[in-house]
């Protein structure tokens, strides 16, 4: 038999965390969880892992990132005494802004187009979480042009604009999981090369280096409705610099709402409001009321998260008047419909933090009204399963259970591991009315059982 060789690197760091061996396992699995695995690791395997046995590449990945909030440093594989990534896989690839943002793209899509497993289980990363409250213009600046070839016009920037759209409409309507693969290979096909041409003007550039932000933050939004936690964030990374890249007023602070949105879903709250914050900074008068309305609710919601209610609520105020100004709203900005709609979700959010369920379930409720049905579905969804949710908790059980039954019609048609997760989530919620013979709660259980069996 090998003999193995203890792994004194990994060791060290453990003892430095002062992370008992099953605390190590429980924070292991906590990471896993953000990005949908499920491990079942435990004290014998970390003990393992420091007497030289080696895990698997999705659990190295995991390892790094837990020890890296611990330790408030970035932790690599090298640091684990894991050596470099195998197979040419580059496992920071997307997470720094040391080179071009349309090469890096290109690569993060290939990667993701072939379903690259260390891709696709990677980790939501804090420490670079904390990477937008810095510059990003040096990266901005890398983003470079070919000579040759043909000259770029505004036309051509319409032509990928309108297909970037249409893939956005479908999103919402289908699911991120429909037409992901087509529209990733767009992006390294269609959209990298309109961002490597030459352009009729400077306003050219600028315009197609937006269109690229977009596709970038809709590929990102493709990866997070799956599930992929830490994907999602590589394609927001590149996403921030080539709005930044672009110059168009307000689109970096957008791509800097989404990541600390994306934070808050995942509980990981350190760094969020200060995203929100400085989002919303880049795009204060630089941007329409009805957008900047989208930064006020969000900025709410961090603002809830960390206790601030009186500031939440003023906040909140402060973006439904916004609304009322009917400006126009460009079309990165419409990424989860009319904002008026956004702003109702965001704000059931606040309400549903501060514990609010009676305000939470009515903007919930007004939310999903406020969009239209046959574009929206799963975002309706999302929002009825939400409002049943608040409505379940303060005893409305039938009323709940009608909505989540609006909330499952909506769902047809729809591929998303969020919508699968909600229903998922229904069924346990409905497991003690069940046991109490409520009709209504049985039925619709069944109604659960059925569609999870047809989207298996």
């Amino acid at each position: 038999m090998t003999q193995r060789t203890a792994n004194h690197q990994l060791k060290a760091l453990i003892e430095e965390s002062g992370l008992p061996y099953d605390g190590v396992a429980r924070a292991v699995k906590a990471v896993a969880l953000e990005s949908g695995q499920r491990l079942g690791t435990n004290k014998s395997a970390v003990h393992h892992w420091t007497l030289g046995a080696i895990p698997a590449v999705p659990t190295i990945g995991y390892l790094a990132e837990a020890l890296s909030r611990r330790l408030g440093r970035r932790i690599t594989r090298e640091d684990l005494g894991l050596g470099s990534p195998t197979g040419g896989e580059d496992d920071s690839i997307g997470l720094t802004l040391d080179f071009d943002p349309i090469e890096t793209l290109t690569a993060l899509g290939e990667a993701d187009v072939n379903r690259r497993r260390f891709l696709a289980a990677s980790a939501y990363s804090m420490a670079a979480a904390t990477m937008p409250l810095q510059t990003v213009q040096e990266a901005a600046a890398r983003t470079r042009a070919v000579s040759g070839g043909g000259v770029a016009g505004h036309a051509d920037v319409v032509a990928v604009r309108d297909m970037v759209k249409l893939f956005m409409d479908m999103d919402e309507r289908h699911g991120g999981q429909h037409g992901r693969s087509a529209f990733v290979q767009y992006l390294i096909t269609d959209v990298a090369h309109l961002c490597r041409g030459r352009f009729a003007s400077d306003e050219v550039r600028a315009e197609a280096l937006s269109v690229a932000s977009a596709a970038a933050h809709l590929c990102g939004w493709k990866a997070y409705d799956s599930g992929e936690q830490g994907l999602a964030q590589r394609y927001y990374f590149q996403s921030l610099a080539l709005a930044r890249a672009s110059g168009v007023p307000g689109q970096d602070g957008f791509v800097m709402r989404t990541m600390s949105q994306q934070g808050m879903k995942l509980h990981r709250p350190e760094h969020c409001l200060a995203l929100a914050e400085t989002g919303w900074d880049r795009a204060k008068g630089r941007v329409g009321q009805q957008v900047e309305a989208l930064f006020a609710v969000t900025h709410a919601h961090a603002l809830a998260k960390t206790g601030q209610t009186r500031r939440a609520l003023a906040d909140v105020r402060l973006a439904e008047n916004a609304l009322a100004a009917g400006d126009e709203v460009p079309f990165w900005a419409l990424v989860w419909g009319p904002p008026a709609a956004t702003v109702h979700s965001r704000t059931a959010k606040v309400f549903e933090t501060l514990g609010d369920r009676p305000n939470a379930a009515r903007q919930y409720a007004t939310a999903a009204a406020s969009r239209p049905g046959t574009t929206y579905a799963r975002i309706i969804a999302l929002d009825l399963v939400a409002q049943a949710e608040q409505q379940a908790q303060q005893g409305s059980v039938e009323q709940a259970c009608i909505t989540w039954g609006r909330a499952i019609d909506a769902m047809a048609g729809v591929k998303s591991t969020r919508t699968l997760k909600a229903v998922r989530s229904l069924r346990s919620d409905l497991r003690p009315y069940r046991a109490r013979g409520v009709r209504i709660a049985a039925e619709l259980d069944e109604r659960a059982r059925v569609f999870l069996d047809h989207h298996h």
